[in-house]
């Protein structure tokens, strides 16, 4: 990305004293990917990985892991796993390239020039032999070939055509060279023990100990006790090195661009790379992917953020194929799960009890593609299942037949059977009990052909939450979004099936290098009138952007006085300085029919195509609008309600909780215990309270609400 994304969405506005002004929804890249961000310290934790050694066939297709790639598979961290920078993915998952390092930051060489950005790099892969059913060595002769998926932009930002996306194969070349300087944490009462000395001084010097090249030293640059740990240089670590040789590279482009180049229409587009030189069959061959970035003006920080994304999906390495072998025996869902709402992703509970049929969606809809060169007939199903509820439900869609994605595409929904598998009903509401206040459900989608020797099947899962807030977006951020001039208006708007208590309004900001988003802005909340905001109800003067700890927490503003609603409302802001604010913006979903901004009298509707990521939260208690789906992958608990233990879960390995604590919806703390995945609550008085996690390192792990009832 060399200029600044802007996108001017209004007429100009001749004003007195303000003729150059003009409003303008602007659109940026991330300059922090929050996920990634979010992990910084549980990837600092991390033990080195041991070199692996694979063997054929490789396969991966990205709907495994998330965040970052599997790591006994890939030797870097640099790619963004996800579900949503892809558009029309052939699977539910891809990796994203960006301007973005595995910590979430634009990276510390970025430049308005080219610069290598994320690697994708394999483990060794054993291309001497196989050893599927009995071991036999390879050669050319073998028909090796690498394939993979590939898309420039997605739903990101569209890299320039001095931008590339490059497939390099590596081999070994018979050198050993220098990698880096490997070092040692010990006690220094080892030394002062040896030297009989009380401390260590400034510039003494540290020799390596017992078991490192004793011929390393450092000069010490503080003091140090019985009590202090030194780390320094132990050894030289060298390791075999690598030849790489480029192989492919793509131009960059936008996806509109793309889709219309080579021979076919398609939003991924597929390569064939045949393995023919005798170098690479050795036992350490390997493949990698990297991306060349930019950014815009250095110098100008609120454009330096995430840009020009690739997506990179169905990478397959293996023998005995040819260069038409671009077919596969797999059924697909692509992309995310969809939402059962009609309008929002989520919304309170309570509204959704009053009106459920007119909340609810008629029908679904889902992408689903037969990669294979046959047509299949397949089953499709859905089911729902109350979390700690006890509302089973199941939707039996039957058999269909399903052609093959590269020919006919997608499933269609104009046939009677294609509409109940890609289009189907929803034959059930949730749910609706009085007694609770917020609820969810797991939906599980399956598709399944079970006609040949190997049974074909796919699943999607989502959590489909009644919370206390609406949201028209998924809660991941894939570009940022601004409005200018200073004393611009941004209204959001919702409707209340029946009157209710907004307390409070979230909001995600994007990190931006240098933090130069904090700035002020009046908070607002407007009633309607004629499907436009009108007369203020509420402002909350001079704010500023808050950053939650949380993985993809929002910001809570919390209103000075609770405000009664009715019907359709606004919440929004004026911006009161200039500059970046950098809100989420979901692109995903598109709200863009109920977002209006204005300078001067006039409000206008938003030009932009995406979600926003503000949401208003409505009820009693002041904990509310706690993100819970983007963590329950790491701990989990049970049950919900509960009335005399919790039961927790720890689903990651690398997680290393020590701390638990209970909190009430006053902010007082509870419970606090040392980690232990079952907690005593019986001593705790009736209603919602927090349960919050911290490592050792007191980062917040986990956090999600918990009723505990008598």
């Amino acid at each position: 990305m060399r200029t600044t994304v802007l996108l001017y969405l209004s007429l100009l506005l001749v004003l007195p004293c303000f003729s150059k002004l003009m409003a303008q929804e602007q659109v940026y890249g991330l300059q922090v990917q929050p996920l990634l961000f979010k992990h910084q310290q549980e990837s600092n934790r991390q033990t080195e990985v041991e070199t692996r050694l694979l063997e054929l066939p490789f396969f991966e297709d990205f709907s495994t892991y998330k965040i970052y790639p599997d790591p006994e598979k890939w030797m870097d961290r640099h790619v963004f796993v996800n579900q949503d920078f892809p558009l029309y993915p052939p699977n539910t998952g891809a990796a994203t390239f960006d301007a973005l390092d595995e910590y979430g930051y634009v990276y510390e060489h970025a430049s308005i020039n080219g610069f290598i950005a994320d690697y994708l790099t394999s483990w060794p892969i054993r291309l001497d032999s196989m050893f599927i059913d009995q071991a036999r060595k390879l050669d050319p002769s073998d028909s090796l070939y690498l394939s993979f998926f590939f898309q420039p932009q997605g739903r990101g930002n569209s890299p320039e055509s001095d931008d590339s996306l490059v497939l390099q194969f590596g081999y070994p070349s018979g050198q050993w060279i220098f990698d880096h300087m490997d070092s040692i944490s010990f006690p220094a009462a080892l030394i002062l023990i040896q030297t009989g000395a009380e401390q260590i001084n400034m510039n003494d010097t540290i020799w390596a100990p017992e078991g490192c090249d004793t011929n390393l030293f450092m000069i010490s640059d503080r003091v140090y006790t019985w009590d202090d740990d030194i780390t320094m240089p132990c050894d030289s670590i060298f390791v075999e090195e690598i030849i790489w040789r480029t192989v492919w590279a793509h131009q960059g482009m936008s996806i509109d661009e793309f889709n219309e180049s080579g021979n076919e229409n398609s939003y991924f587009k597929q390569v064939l790379i045949p393995i023919t030189d005798t170098v690479f069959f050795s036992k350490q061959f390997q493949f990698r992917f990297f991306n060349y970035a930019s950014i815009s003006y250095p110098n100008s920080p609120g454009d330096q953020g995430n840009a020009d994304q690739w997506n990179v999906d169905f990478i397959y390495l293996n023998a005995d194929r040819n260069v038409s072998d671009k077919y596969y025996d797999k059924l697909c869902f692509s992309g995310r799960a969809p939402t059962f709402l009609k309008r929002y992703e989520s919304m309170p509970y309570r509204q959704y009890r009053v009106s459920p049929i007119a909340a609810t969606k008629p029908e679904l809809n889902l992408l689903i593609l037969n990669l294979s060169n046959e047509t299949l007939n397949t089953k499709y199903m859905y089911k729902i299942d109350q979390i700690d509820g006890s509302q089973p439900f199941i939707y039996d869609g039957g058999n269909c037949n399903l052609h093959p994605f590269f020919s006919d595409g997608f499933q269609s929904c104009t046939s009677g059977c294609g509409k109940k598998h890609a289009c189907p009903d929803v034959k059930s509401l949730f749910a609706l009990n009085v007694e609770q206040d917020t609820v969810s459900f797991m939906t599980y989608h399956y598709i399944s052909d079970s006609a040949g020797s190997n049974i074909l099947v796919d699943s999607l899962v989502y959590r489909q939450g009644f919370y206390n807030y609406y949201a028209y977006d998924d809660g991941t951020a894939e570009m940022g979004y601004n409005l200018e001039p200073t004393y611009s208006y941004l209204a959001y708007q919702f409707t209340l099936a029946t009157p209710d208590t907004l307390k409070a309004i979230h909001i995600f900001f994007n990190k931006t290098l240098g933090m130069t988003n904090d700035m002020r802005f009046d908070l607002i909340v407007w009633n309607d009138r004629n499907q436009h905001p009108d007369e203020i109800v509420y402002r909350k003067e001079d704010q500023r952007p808050q950053f939650s700890e949380n993985l993809l927490g929002f910001a809570t503003y919390k209103l000075d006085q609770p405000v009664i609603l009715n019907g359709n409302f606004y919440i929004g802001l004026m911006k009161k300085d200039p500059g970046n604010l950098n809100i989420g913006l979901d692109r995903v979903n598109n709200s863009r029919a109920y977002l209006f901004y204005k300078i001067g009298e006039l409000w206008e509707p938003s030009q932009i195509d995406g979600a926003l990521m503000m949401r208003p939260a409505f009820g009693s208690g002041e904990f509310i609008g706690i993100t819970e789906t983007k963590q329950t992958h790491f701990i989990s608990h049970h049950p919900n309600p509960a009335n005399t233990h919790i039961q927790l879960e720890l689903h990651d390995s690398r997680i290393q909780p020590e701390i638990i604590q209970l909190i009430d919806l006053t902010g007082r703390i509870n419970l606090e215990t040392r980690w232990n995945e079952t907690i005593d609550i019986s001593d705790l008085k009736t209603g919602l309270y927090i349960i919050r996690i911290y490592d050792r390192n007191k980062n917040t792990v986990y956090q999600s609400k918990v009723l505990i009832t008598p």
